[in-house]
């Protein structure tokens, strides 16, 4: 486990005063083994991980055999919650697991979650050291709804363990994962990530967590937004990646 104090606090804050939103982005340069955080308390905080699990999620899903690999078509059930998750009539069709990782769609992971059971997943998270590896709600998505909870730097911890593959996941597994977490590809780096948002007890929280393959080096991000569902913001979902992207530029990475 990293330990707190080996956190610097940088003043990263801009960002987060340009978008009018709340929130903390916590960094570790792999190389250096240095953390940076523009808060140090929320880095330690755990909220639900909302579409961030599908990280974890694919890796289960492929270990436990319920899909082959990224090109596994799974069928449209032909309904669902559009108050829960918002009306997405782009992803209501059979979709392949790759597709369904870029789109975030969250039926996808919510019909395979009821193929997994729940002692599967309280196992492989907790092998995993994965947040709380709380399960119990009676709910498929327990993801986006729930007592699930895990930390930025807990979120770092486990991409930590997905670029080095020392998760308890097979080789394979983690192939098709960072295929599908590939986002970014130039000649300078190599950007593999994930995006969430989930609207529970009132708050949106929005996440958006990977890293940056450089030829000098490896650096993870873990960037998280709060604010109350009532107070507008129609930037809330763009900023999550503007604000990382700032910070990654401010601090030379995507250079």
């Amino acid at each position: 486990v990293l330990s707190v104090n080996l956190y610097g606090q940088e003043n990263l804050l801009k960002p987060f005063e340009d978008c009018n939103i709340k929130g903390s982005i916590t960094l570790y340069d792999y190389a250096a083994k240095k953390w940076i955080s523009s808060d140090i308390n929320d880095s330690h905080f755990g909220t639900l991980p909302a579409s961030t699990f599908k990280i974890i999620n694919t890796l289960i899903a492929l270990e436990t055999n319920v899909i082959p690999d990224e090109n596994a078509i799974i069928k449209w059930p032909g309904t669902t919650d559009t108050i829960k998750y918002g009306y997405r009539p782009d992803i209501y069709h059979d979709m392949s697991m790759k597709e369904a990782f870029k789109l975030s769609a969250g039926w996808v992971y919510v019909e395979l979650a009821k193929q997994i059971n729940k002692d599967q997943y309280k196992r492989f998270l907790t092998k995993a050291h994965y947040g709380n590896a709380d399960v119990s709600i009676d709910d498929p998505d327990f993801w986006n709804f729930g007592k699930l909870a895990i930390s930025p730097a807990n979120q770092i911890e486990i991409l930590i363990g997905v670029y080095e593959e020392t998760l308890p996941f097979s080789k394979r597994s983690f192939a098709v994962l960072k295929e599908m977490m590939k986002e970014e590809e130039t000649d300078d780096y190599t950007l593999r990530a994930k995006t969430g948002w989930t609207r529970y007890n009132g708050k949106d929280t929005g996440w958006w967590i990977g890293y940056v393959e450089k030829k000098d080096g490896v650096y993870f991000f873990a960037t998280r937004l709060i604010k109350d569902r009532t107070t507008q913001n129609p930037d809330f979902g763009k900023c999550r990646k503007e604000i990382t992207k700032a910070i990654l530029n401010q601090m030379g990475v995507l250079k």
